[in-house]
């Protein structure tokens, strides 16, 4: 590997605002929102607002200080800056397990869709053959991962945006050839009201949708590498609110107009899938089955993407191996990179070798990062619009509203969500499971961190003893 000149500009800006709408749209919107549905009825709405504006709100933050200092390590970073070195090396670290282990988990969701249609590869042939393609798209350069990703979130996009035009005619009895007996606005209230399960089950909504929104912050961090990066923070962050408004709160509304909440193919089949089948749309479950494909490869390819741009920024701070920090001619973080998909291999191989034990344990003790991941950007903006204000007020382009109360309400929200998940205790994956799991892993990081910081601290003094004495 050659010494190149660092991360380099390859991504144009149609990558990054496809980054940016595709972020937003993770597999887990088409996956995971069944469950939702099946939990909080039409209400299930209201946990998805709720969530959304937790994010809107979050990205606000980040965007005020990516906008002022655009950089690949993102909120590790800031919270290095803002919050000391020992949150920056947590934060960013358990920010890269989350995402090593998503990559199993899509690779695996890939293999199976793959296998549906082709049985003669068996699955894990499969998760190796999209681990394998996905990293060599990554090695070639920025560019051509921002290539795959504008095509990928370009599918999603206009998948979601044909779901809703085409579901809205039907709910309103306009779609020339289809059945909609079942469709209606009355949906919403006919089948045991709004909340047939109580005003509770919004706030266990909220536990089953708040991971399908990790990937929001991705753009924050792929500004690094584009050509002009303030201009690319501040678009990203300033149209959040109408991408959360239109693929998830849009298209979710469709899916409980078009079927009662209540109805057994929804779990059967998927939200999405059922939806069109009961408007006897041919192939319906094939079409699905290719959107949510796409939907895995894309959060593969920038899942490793993130993980390895997030290694590369801890190199560069001596938070990791120092050759995470090289890069190619091509300015591609090649060690960062592999040693992120060896890290994805070893995951996916759990999940075949291990599913029910170790694989579960690292689904669980990952699933609240996402929490982790929004709290430390909150605490980390408190103290960094002061630093700005004080040292470089015309870097801030992105303001977040209402500083400091909406960012204390945000807090609070986030910690409250997080005692809430304490309450849920049924299943192996458990809302108290994955906090409790969670919060290990991250005291175990904070705990190394803390160890580090003394070391290096132990270190310095020791260097300016030498120096004295050599002085003297």
């Amino acid at each position: 590997m050659t010494d190149g000149s660092g991360l380099q500009a390859g991504l144009k800006n149609r990558h990054l605002s496809m980054i940016a709408i595709g972020g937003v749209i993770g597999a887990g919107l088409f996956v995971g929102s069944s469950s939702g549905i099946a939990t909080a009825g039409p209400g299930i709405l209201l946990s998805y607002a709720l969530v959304g504006t937790l994010v809107v709100l979050v990205m606000r933050m980040l965007g005020e200080m990516s906008a002022a200092n655009p950089t690949s390590g993102s909120f590790s970073a800031h919270a290095d800056r803002a919050l000391g070195r020992w949150a920056g090396f947590s934060i960013g670290w358990l920010y890269w397990f989350f995402w090593v282990v998503v990559l199993a988990v899509e690779a695996t969701a890939g293999a199976k869709i793959l296998e549906g249609w082709i049985p003669a590869v068996p699955q894990w042939g499969w998760a190796l053959i999209v681990m394998v393609v996905l990293t060599a798209t990554n090695l070639v350069s920025v560019g051509s991962y921002g290539e795959f990703e504008f095509w990928f979130a370009g599918i999603k996009v206009v998948a979601i945006g044909a779901f809703i035009v085409v579901g809205a005619l039907a709910v309103f009895g306009v779609l020339p050839g289809a059945h909609t007996d079942k469709a209606g606005i009355g949906n919403l209230t006919d089948h045991g009201g709004f909340l047939p399960n109580g005003p509770g089950a919004i706030l266990t909504g909220v536990l089953l949708v708040v991971f399908s929104f990790m990937g929001s912050e991705i753009a924050t961090l792929a500004a690094g590498e584009s050509e002009d990066p303030q201009r690319a923070v501040t678009k990203s962050t300033n149209s959040i609110i109408w991408r959360i408004g239109v693929f998830y709160l849009g298209s979710i509304l469709v899916v409980v107009c078009l079927l009662p909440w209540n109805d057994p193919s929804i779990k059967e089949q998927g939200s999405y899938v059922a939806a069109l089948d009961s408007l006897g749309i041919a192939h319906a479950g094939q079409i699905m089955n290719f959107i949510v494909l796409t939907s895995v490869l894309s959060c593969l390819n920038s899942g490793l993407y993130t993980a390895s741009r997030m290694a590369f920024s801890l190199g560069g701070r001596g938070d990791a191996p120092k050759t995470f920090a090289r890069t190619t001619s091509r300015g591609v973080p090649m060690a960062a990179i592999i040693a992120s998909v060896v890290f994805g291999f070893v995951a996916v191989f759990f999940n075949y070798a291990f599913p029910d034990t170790v694989f579960l344990f690292l689904v669980n003790s990952s699933g609240a990062v996402a929490l982790f991941v929004w709290l430390v950007i909150c605490a980390s903006q408190l103290r960094m619009r002061r630093i700005i204000e004080r040292e470089s007020p015309e870097k801030l382009v992105v303001r977040m509203w209402l500083y400091p109360y909406l960012t204390w309400a945000t807090i609070a929200l986030i910690v409250f969500v997080l005692g809430y998940m304490l309450t849920d205790t049924k299943g192996e994956s458990s809302g108290r499971t994955t906090v409790l799991l969670s919060l290990l892993v991250a005291l175990a990081v904070v705990a190394v961190a803390v160890v580090k910081e003394r070391v290096r601290g132990g270190q310095a003094v020791a260097v300016a003893d030498t120096d004295k004495v050599s002085v003297g």
